[in-house]
Formats: C-alpha cells, sequence, structure tokens
C-alpha cells in the first residue's frame, strides 16, 4: 500500500500520564508509536485533547513533546490557562501548558473539524492507540478531512470478558468505545490472535466488524541498571518478582497464598522471597489491607510501589523467576521482557502467552497455591527445567504489518 501523504497519531493518553511515574503496558505502546512515526519521513502530526480543548503538533512539537515525556527535556512552567484549573495536578497542568506552547494549533471543542481541514493533508491516516480520546467528536471531525482513514488498537476485550476486574463504569465505557471503533474506523489493530478472536466476538455483537489485523507487539531488552537495585532485598537469598497494578486480575492473593504455605514449612533461612513491583489498583482494598499488615513483609514479601525501568531489570536480572499468576491478559508484555533477558517465568496457561512465548513459561498443572508452590520451590532450591529462550517479535516486524495496512 502506498503510505498516506500524513499520519495522525493521538497521544492524548501520553500526555494525560505526564510525569505520574513509570508508563505501563499501554502507555509505553503508545510512546512506541511516536518514536516510530518521528523517524519516518512521512509527515507527522499528533493530536492530543486537554483543557480547554484540542491542541494539534507537527513534527517538530510531537518530537519537542517526546523529549518531555522521556526525560530528555524538563517540562516547562504553567500557563495562566492550566493555573485555572486548580484541582488538577501541577504535573497536569505543567503538561497541558507545555502542549499548547507547542501546538501548531488548538482549538475548542466546536473547532476541532475545522482545525483538522484546515491543517491535514487528504488522505492523512489517523492512529488511536490509548483510547483516552477515541469519541465521535474526533470521528466527526475526521471526516471533514477529504480521505481520511483510522486505525484503532485493541489491546484486549478484558472489561467485556471480566467485568468484574474491572472498576465502576469501566465495562461500560469500553463496550461504548468498541461500538465506536467497529462503526467508524477502518481497520482495527490486535496485539495478538487471542486478542483478536475476542475482539471479533465483541465487535459482531455489539454492531459492524471492520477489517483487522494482528501484530504482536515489539519486545525490546531492559536496561538494568545495578546502581538502582533495591537495599530491601536480601541477595543472598532467592527470590520471585511479580510485576504489574495491584489489582484482582494479576492475581496477587495466589502468591500470597503460597507464601503463607511456604512460611507453614519452611525454615525461615529457606524462605524466598516475594518482591511485588506495581501501583496500588481498584477494587483491592482487602487486598491491599493484606499485604501491608502481611507478617512476613520485610523480610520475605517486599512491596515496591514505582521503580525506574532500569531498576525493575536490575531485580529481574538476579530474580528466580518472575511470576504471572494473572487470570486474564492482552499481551503480558512484562512475562515477554523477562524472557528476552533470559529469566524464567512462571504463569498461568493463557491463550496469549502459549502464543507469544510457547513452552518457555512453566504453567503450573493448576491455578491452585498447591502447584504454584512446587513450581516456586523448584526454581528456589535450583531443580526447574528451563527451556530455551523464544524468538520474541520486534517493534520493526510490528509496525511494518501496521504502516502497511494504514
Amino acid at each position: 500500500m502506498t503510505p498516506p501523504p500524513a499520519r495522525l497519531l493521538d497521544i492524548t493518553r501520553l500526555v494525560s500520564r505526564a510525569r505520574r511515574g513509570p508508563l505501563t503496558g499501554v502507555d509505553r505502546v503508545e510512546l512506541a508509536y511516536l518514536e516510530h512515526l518521528l523517524g519516518l519521513e512521512t509527515p507527522l502530526f499528533a493530536l492530543a485533547r486537554g483543557a480547554p480543548g484540542y491542541a494539534l503538533l507537527d513534527r517538530t512539537g510531537a518530537q519537542a513533546l517526546y523529549a518531555r515525556i522521556t526525560g530528555a527535556q524538563s517540562w516547562g512552567r504553567a500557563d495562566w490557562i492550566a493555573r485555572l484549573h486548580l484541582r488538577q495536578p501541577a504535573a497536569r497542568q505543567r503538561a497541558m501548558s507545555d502542549l499548547r506552547r507547542l501546538a501548531l494549533a488548538a482549538t475548542g471543542p466546536r473547532g476541532l473539524g475545522r482545525m483538522l481541514r484546515r491543517h491535514l493533508p487528504a488522505g492523512t491516516s489517523y492512529l488511536n492507540i490509548g483510547h483516552t480520546n477515541l469519541t465521535t467528536p474526533v470521528f466527526d471531525a475526521l471526516a471533514r478531512v477529504r480521505g481520511a482513514r483510522s486505525a484503532v488498537f485493541i489491546h484486549d476485550t478484558i472489561p467485556l470478558d471480566f467485568p468484574g476486574f474491572c472498576g465502576e463504569g469501566v465495562p461500560e465505557s469500553f463496550a461504548a468505545k468498541m461500538r465506536l471503533a467497529g462503526a467508524r474506523a477502518d481497520l482495527v489493530i490486535c496485539n495478538s490472535r487471542a486478542t483478536l478472536a475476542a475482539a471479533r466476538r465483541h465487535l459482531a455483537a455489539l454492531g459492524p466488524v471492520p477489517e483487522a489485523i494482528v501484530a504482536h507487539l515489539g519486545v525490546t531488552t531492559p536496561r538494568p541498571d545495578p546502581a538502582a537495585f533495591p537495599d530491601r532485598i536480601d541477595r543472598t537469598r532467592p527470590f520471585f518478582v511479580v510485576l504489574g497494578t495491584i489489582e484482582p486480575r494479576k492475581n496477587h492473593a495466589l502468591l500470597l497464598d503460597v507464601w503463607d504455605e511456604l512460611a507453614a514449612h519452611l525454615p525461615p533461612a529457606r524462605m524466598p522471597q516475594l518482591v511485588v513491583i506495581g501501583a496500588r489498583g481498584w477494587r483491592s482494598a482487602a487486598l491491599l489491607e493484606r499485604l501491608d499488615t502481611h507478617p512476613l513483609r520485610g523480610r520475605d514479601i517486599h512491596v515496591f510501589g514505582g521503580l525506574s525501568d532500569g531498576a525493575v531489570a536490575a531485580v529481574l536480572c538476579r530474580a528466580s523467576a518472575l511470576l504471572f499468576p494473572s487470570h486474564a491478559e492482552g499481551f503480558g508484555l512484562p512475562a515477554a521482557e523477562a524472557a528476552a533477558l533470559g529469566v524464567p517465568v512462571i504463569a498461568s496457561r493463557l491463550a496469549v502467552f502459549e502464543e507469544v512465548l510457547g513452552d518457555y513459561p512453566v504453567y503450573p498443572a493448576a491455578p491452585d497455591p498447591y502447584s504454584w508452590r512446587n513450581c516456586i520451590s523448584a526454581l528456589a532450591e535450583g531443580d526447574g527445567a528451563h527451556a530455551a529462550p523464544p524468538v520474541l517479535p520486534d517493534w520493526r516486524a510490528h509496525f511494518r504489518t501496521v504502516l502497511s495496512a494504514t
């Protein structure tokens, strides 16, 4: 397919998360798109929604914003418009201010269509990766750009498959976005065959089903920062890592059950450590209280609300394994990145793990503490067999697939 005359990347999600700590999975995918598109010759524009309306950036503005998001350049001061929004955190005020300063054009909600029609060439290809700005007004505005096409990334359908794991209102909001993507997008991008099958099933139930492709996420080898290794972890004893937001879907409760069982059967000197890395999530009050008050915390259980990417990689490199007992995943990027480092993975037997990682992970026989304890104990004692690392997908292949279709 001939490349479009320009690409328009929606970066609303990235801007909304500016300076809020380490980027999570979908954030990192949106950032990967921005980084890749900045390296191409095709003209690039970026769109972001924020108080009091929308901002459109050209390549120069998008490059400057990328430097701020990645920490290569500091955010500027909050302007008077941002300071009017007193309830917004200071970090968001500064991000919104820089967004306005770097913008090629800005407008209130009613002027979005005029702004896009004025600045975007006919046939522009719009990419929405993070869903934050996936709205009817945006599609209506794009319709005013002659020949414009749009693609929406669907990372998973967990809010529809497992609504009980989501925050209040999330399943309904997600269903509305899926319905909109089915009705208005020209293309749907999925990160795995498992996600594609689920997306088609839900889209068919909600309305039209657009053309869809599968493009596995690129897996890069994280760069460890040994100097950032947390002092609290005892390097003389085995430890296992669970990485991700602390919320019901990630199934941290199973691992606490396992550690309770281990403590009941092992002397302190032989106890492995559990390292929990992740922000505090939703519907987790009981789990968080259990973590905060656990008798093993401080010696055998360590909790870190947020670590730098270099620190996480340094911890993973020394870990006996990454533990991934999730009930559901769209892709499971931490497991793939652990595999890229050659770190053993013990994971729930999910279709996406089998698709991307094959037999590399150890899959416990059952989703119960006994089976998981056996696998963990074997690795802690150095007895566990370990498969050769799989051939992992890379970003070049991902973008070759996506950009040839958009």
